[in-house]
């Protein structure tokens, strides 16, 4: 058990490319919050911790020492194998915000990121179909944290686990497209999530807005509408 008064209050669980970048500097001009000293912590999705008796300390460190509730945002712990159950084995009452995408244009945009970076060197048409057995050639099995263009982007799947683990009133679910065209109101509906009073108001901003690629092909914007609308209807029913 993590000492009751360092412990982390909430945490920013998803997904990437998804506003979670913006979200977490909105949060960080709130006095009342005190986050991460980076927005990635990377905590409960590092497989060399000994998660049999994990070192809480290391993960406290983190964080400023002054007052406020701490929380963090670190986009794949929704994704991760086992993330989740490691944070509800850290703190069972945990809140946790995440933020969802149009699961295509996520996809879309996770490719431009790691094409950016020279991660990687493959098209979107292969990544997205021949490109999705990289995933079974590394460890944890069927998992990658570049390649995930198309799994990341199943938000049923993930929701579904989510709330296998956490009770969903500890769970706020938003998109991404509210919080840019009306981040007061989602910053006010956080705030009401985590037992706050309406926070400062905040100017509206855009971070992290990716590199231009040219646009995606329609041939493959039909295969992955269609792939995602079973997950689509998952979601609807679960939120």
């Amino acid at each position: 058990m993590a000492d009751g008064d360092q412990r982390v209050s909430f945490i920013i669980a998803g997904v990437q490319k998804a506003g979670t970048t913006a979200l977490f500097d909105y949060l960080g001009e709130d006095p009342r919050l005190s986050l991460s000293r980076a927005k990635e912590v990377h905590f409960f999705d590092d497989e060399a911790v000994d998660w049999d008796a994990p070192d809480y300390g290391a993960y406290h460190a983190k964080f400023a020492d002054r007052p406020g509730l701490r929380g963090e945002a670190t986009p794949i712990y929704l994704y991760w194998p086992k993330a989740l159950e490691r944070i509800a084995a850290y703190r069972a009452d945990m809140k946790l915000i995440v933020l969802l995408r149009d699961p295509v244009e996520r996809a879309w945009s996770h490719w431009r990121m790691e094409t950016a970076r020279g991660v990687e060197t493959r098209d979107f048409s292969w990544c997205i179909r021949a490109g999705r057995q990289r995933l079974f050639e590394g460890e944890p099995w069927g998992f990658d944290r570049e390649f995930s263009y198309v799994e990341r982007s199943f938000y049923g799947r993930q929701l579904a686990r989510l709330f296998a683990v956490f009770p969903r009133d500890q769970v706020l679910v938003l998109r991404a497209d509210h919080l840019e065209a009306w981040p007061q109101k989602l910053l006010d509906q956080i705030s009401q999530f985590l037992g706050l009073a309406a926070g400062p108001r905040v100017e509206p901003r855009r971070v992290h807005v990716g590199t231009e690629m040219g646009q995606m092909s329609a041939a493959d914007r039909d295969y992955l509408t269609t792939l995602y609308a079973p997950d689509i209807s998952l979601l609807n029913s679960l939120t």
